[in-house]
């Protein structure tokens, strides 16, 4: 089944007792048992609920895996792979990577006994350099959040295997419909699913997909245990959005390029971070392992002063300054006092999180209008 036909049927059934096109909203928290023990497979829903289990079978199938899990956040789906762990295992991180990630991992699970390394993914050897005999994990965003940094999934996924350390990457930019991790390798793959999968900014979600059974069962039971899920509402909403997936990305694809290029080539604007570029530093990478290049971009004024990004910020039209990503509707946002504010100001600057970037996340409105409303934004710097 290709991947447009799967986003709609991939995992998917009418619903046996009315023959329901779309899976009903199972709005329940119980079910009935015949007799102590015996049921119809559904005793709770912390543990199952048919809507989740029908959202959850299409998250396996858009991402090539056996299974699937839906979370009530990205976060929660990303807390769900670190209880995995014990005090002492040690995880290797990408040094640019959503601030909530950064924020868990440094603040959270570090006083668990959890020891985190970053470092710059755009070389291998940087990883290969860190492992250690406690190294259990590497956890990869690519492309990262927010300097679209790519890094090469296949090359990690096979030194981690030869040193029986797991890879989770976070697949939230990239989505997949233009990258697939565990074709790549990839143990676990996560979205926040409140983004693209979603797709209308009305739900907050994570999902997790894997390909092994076992690693299936002990993170179900982590998230029964824990209480961590989406609701069945919420999931309804999600199986909408994963429907007309390939339909907004592909938008998304051509219209962040056109934006990329557009801004690329004005004056004030000093760098554009796209792979999609041929320019970009991954650029070959992101060929090599993406179908597209995603919505997202950020860039950076030549002007490097606050006011001046403040200014352009407080005058788009048609973009809305707001936080979270992928949605229909473009969005603009500004990392340092925005997504990434809980990292440190030290270290955002050494990453090149800046005042002068701003990130932005391409909808699928007329690219026209989206590159007027830029260029008139760009007049108040």
């Amino acid at each position: 089944m290709k991947f447009n036909t799967k986003t709609i049927h991939g995992g998917q059934k009418h619903d046996p007792s009315t023959g329901a096109v779309m899976t009903p909203i199972f709005q329940t928290s119980t079910y009935v048992q015949q007799s102590p023990g015996k049921h119809k497979g559904y005793e709770y829903s912390r543990g199952e609920n048919p809507t989740r289990e029908a959202l959850e079978k299409a998250f396996a199938s858009i991402e090539n895996g056996s299974h699937g899990l839906a979370f009530a956040s990205g976060l929660a789906a990303t807390d769900c792979v670190l209880r995995l762990f014990n005090s002492g295992d040690h995880i290797i991180a990408g040094d640019d990577l959503y601030g909530g990630s950064y924020r868990m991992f440094t603040q959270l699970f570090s006083k668990y006994g959890l020891k985190f390394t970053f470092v710059d993914m755009n070389d291998v050897e940087n990883i290969v350099n860190v492992i250690a005999d406690s190294t259990k994990l590497i956890w990869l965003e690519t492309p990262t959040n927010p300097l679209l940094k790519v890094a090469d999934i296949a090359a990690i996924t096979s030194i981690a295997k030869s040193k029986n350390i797991m890879t989770a990457v976070d697949n939230t930019f990239a989505t997949p419909y233009n990258q697939n991790p565990l074709d790549l390798g990839a143990d676990i793959v996560m979205h926040s699913a409140t983004k693209y999968l979603g797709g209308h900014s009305d739900l907050v979600m994570g999902a997790l997909m894997v390909n092994s059974e076992k690693l299936a069962k002990d993170l179900h039971f982590i998230q029964f245990a824990a209480g961590a899920i989406a609701g069945p509402m919420d999931c309804f909403l999600a199986l909408r959005g994963v429907k007309t997936l390939a339909l907004r990305v592909q938008r998304h694809n051509e219209n962040a390029l056109l934006v990329a290029k557009f801004l690329d080539e004005h004056p004030k604007v000093e760098t554009v971070y796209y792979p999609g570029l041929e320019s970009h530093q991954n650029h070959e990478i992101a060929k090599k392992q993406m179908r597209g290049f995603g919505g997202m971009l950020s860039f950076r004024l030549k002007d490097k002063s606050k006011e001046s990004t403040f200014k352009m910020l407080e005058n788009f039209k048609v973009i809305t300054l707001a936080e979270s990503l992928g949605g229909v509707e473009s969005l603009v946002n500004h990392p340092a006092t925005m997504t990434h504010a809980s990292i440190p100001a030290i270290e955002r600057e050494q990453l090149g999180i800046t005042d002068s970037l701003t990130r932005l996340s391409v909808g699928v409105e007329d690219v026209n209008d989206l590159i007027d409303d830029i260029k008139n934004a760009l007049k108040m710097v």
